[in-house]
């Protein structure tokens, strides 16, 4: 093999990660397993796929290595391969808001525009700190199981109508969700906003938490 053979296969190899992420449904499962390990099943529920569709991209993912498996008796549960393959997901959309004109329209239309205030993690941590703010998860159960923001309450979105009574009513409430892309925190600000409760977002979420090392407890609500 000459060495322009060699550096064929050697970009070819390079590509293969290129092309496990040419699927907007591939990088909404990893963006969900930046979350936590999850089964196929409830993968494929919360994207919204049928299982054989979901079982295809993750073995599409797995071949690439950018995700890992465990059985469990008849399960499998799918994890991301390592740190780095989240951080490569959050530089991926990094580089596409900055570079492709039509992501902040999509963005915006998906996220919706409110004007709601928004903090930065490490003020966030500083108010935490002085007990200024109520921190707010609106993620599923299950991800926030799996790591959280400590001190931070447990409402799933779905449930925060019905539970808004549980947040102190002079409080003034942080809500965070997944990333900087996830409407979660988006929604629970604009009903928390309608009851007449002072909210905020966190600007990004648990994903960017996460890859700033940032402390992380895990484990359901006491």
């Amino acid at each position: 093999m000459g060495d322009a053979a060699r550096k064929s296969a050697l970009y070819d190899a390079f590509a293969r990660t290129g092309k496990a992420l040419s699927s907007g449904k591939r990088l909404e499962l990893l963006d969900l397993l930046a979350q936590g390990e999850r089964t196929v099943d409830a993968l494929a529920k919360a994207a919204g796929l049928n299982l054989t569709t979901a079982s295809a991209h993750l073995q599409t993912l797995k071949q690439s290595g950018l995700v890992a498996t465990r059985r469990e008796g008849v399960r499998i549960h799918y994890r991301l391969a390592g740190d780095d393959v989240a951080a490569l997901y959050a530089l991926l959309r990094q580089v596409a808001q900055a570079h492709q004109a039509d992501v902040e329209p999509a963005r915006t239309a998906y996220l919706g525009t409110d004007g709601a205030e928004e903090v930065g993690r490490v003020e966030l941590l500083a108010r935490v700190a002085a007990g200024e703010v109520v921190v707010l998860d609106v993620r599923p159960a299950e991800e926030y199981a799996a790591g959280h923001i400590p001190g931070a309450l447990s409402i799933p979105v779905e449930e925060l109508a019905g539970r808004i009574i549980e947040l102190p009513d002079d409080a003034e409430v942080v809500a965070y969700c997944r990333g900087a892309y996830c409407v979660l925190a988006h929604d629970a600000v604009r009903l928390l906003h309608e009851r007449g409760r002072r909210a905020l977002r966190l600007t990004d979420g648990m994903l960017e938490w996460r890859l700033a090392e940032l402390p992380v407890d895990t484990g359901l609500a006491a």
